[in-house]
């Protein structure tokens, strides 16, 4: 049985080391905007880098299937460790736990204490949300 996150994600333990998420791009508005929000996070995590594995279909549903190295916790996430990191990082804290990469034309949301977790004194950032603005497409 999987845990239903929201509405249209849902993950399931595949097994002690990975995790399987279907999601259905719901933040997004196409599909390929989706994907490239799965390059930029392999990218930027490496360490909780998706694999694609494919596609369902459920209630004429379409699903694109990930799988993602699960992550134990060892601490609570210090939401200020997230933001000091992400500001190390040319990223800019916009609201909440929202931030965006001027330079880059990257936006990241959604960055909360259950999508960034902590294992020894270590961030990993499992469920991101990024978007591009125009000055990613912008020529320079």
């Amino acid at each position: 049985m999987g845990i239903r996150l929201n509405l249209k994600l849902i993950v399931y333990l595949k097994d002690p080391e990975k995790v399987l998420k279907l999601n259905d791009s719901i933040y997004y508005t196409s599909w390929k905007d989706y994907f490239y929000n799965l390059l930029l996070h392999n990218y930027f995590f490496p360490d909780t880098a998706y694999e694609l594995i494919g596609f369902t279909k459920d209630n004429d549903i379409l699903y694109c299937i990930v799988q993602q190295v699960y992550v134990a916790i060892t601490e609570n996430t210090d939401l200020n460790q997230v933001k000091t990191f992400l500001t190390q990082n040319g990223f800019e804290n916009n609201r909440n736990n929202d931030y965006i990469s001027p330079e880059l034309g990257i936006i990241l949301e959604d960055l909360h204490d259950e999508n960034v977790l902590t294992r020894n004194e270590i961030l990993y950032f499992i469920d991101t949300v990024f978007y591009l603005t125009e000055k990613f497409w912008a020529e320079e």
